[in-house]
């Protein structure tokens, strides 16, 4: 066992997510550019023990005092404590080991920022809006690159795993014919990272400028750190989440329509959905009642307002917007 263990500091990553004008966001803040020219990253803080009694009471501290949000619904996402995600050859700067946090809150709530502001999810992941259709990027540059990465020597490289990294690539991205899944953000990303496909890879490993060799453009906007992987494991935990739980109430405002409902649902889970379909869905499930009120403000005829039905809470033990996806 080596006795020269460097320092290891715990830090708190909190991805904090609204939606607003009917675009899913997530809070960033703004530094000096990196060595890959990225600026915008996730909430940071340190957790001191001796003034905070839990990781979660650090988490929601430093929030509220470095941005002004007072934090929501929260959720534990994972460790990130991979080596070399922030030290570097010759580092003698404690190694930071971060717990990444979910957490939601309407945007609207928030009156006075002090830090950073509100970016589009899909400014980072444009493989991932699906609202129009299946995104042009994926044929155009994505498939084709992983296809150019997977024939290559370099995916021999790649740990052990069950698939190939051809089947990896199908699976992840919905290719020939396979179903997209909407959950799969991480896997995604790691592949496009393992692949050389993004600015993150090429500023970790210099040699990966397009690991298949080709010399592509990196895909999607670069965060610093490892603070995009940290966003999508956030963003592939709340799609799955209000499949089961009713935490896209957390991103609503007390009273809406169902139109705004949809919307909000949509911007999260990325595809269109059938307005029929999905009203008889929200209701026969018993998730909002209606307010008597009306919204008048609609560009069409007056709308009802509901609110969310917390009974539902009590009545059964997963209670979520259960909408089957899957594209291909």
């Amino acid at each position: 066992m080596r006795l020269d263990t460097a320092a290891v500091e715990i830090g708190l990553n909190a991805a904090i997510v609204s939606v607003t004008n009917d675009e899913p966001v997530v809070f960033v803040v703004r530094d000096k550019p990196d060595k890959s020219g990225a600026t915008e990253g996730l909430p940071f803080g340190p957790f001191s023990p001796l003034d905070h009694r839990t990781l979660e009471i650090g988490l929601r501290s430093w929030v509220s005092e470095q941005t002004g949000i007072d934090l929501g619904y929260v959720e534990q996402l994972y460790t990130f404590g991979d080596r070399g995600r922030h030290a570097q050859p010759g580092d003698l700067n404690p190694h930071i080991v971060s717990i990444g946090y979910l957490a939601l809150t309407r945007a609207g709530d928030v009156a006075d920022l002090r830090s950073g502001g509100w970016r589009s999810w899909y400014h980072f992941f444009p493989w991932e809006d699906w609202r129009k259709g299946r995104p042009e990027i994926i044929d155009r540059l994505i498939a084709p690159e992983l296809g150019k990465w997977a024939a290559s020597p370099h995916s021999r490289q790649s740990p052990a795993r069950p698939f190939d990294c051809h089947q990896r690539a199908t699976i992840c991205f919905g290719l020939d014919g396979s179903t997209w899944d909407e959950e799969k953000v991480l896997e995604r990303y790691e592949l496009l990272y393992e692949a050389g496909l993004v600015t993150e890879a090429r500023r970790d490993r210099p040699e990966a400028t397009g690991a298949n060799g080709s010399g592509a453009p990196p895909i999607g906007a670069p965060m610093r750190f490892d603070h995009r992987r940290i966003l999508a494991t956030a963003i592939g935990r709340v799609r799955g989440k209000i499949k089961y739980r009713p935490v896209i109430f957390e991103l609503m405002a007390e009273e809406f329509t169902l139109f705004e409902l949809q919307k909000h649902v949509e911007a999260i889970l990325g595809p269109h959905l059938h307005k029929q379909n999905f009203r008889r869905l929200v209701e026969g499930a018993g998730l909002v009642e209606p307010t008597g009120e009306v919204k008048t403000r609609t560009g069409g005829r007056p709308a009802k307002l509901f609110r969310f039905r917390r009974e539902v809470l009590m009545e059964r033990p997963a209670p979520g917007v259960r909408i089957k996806l899957g594209r291909a």
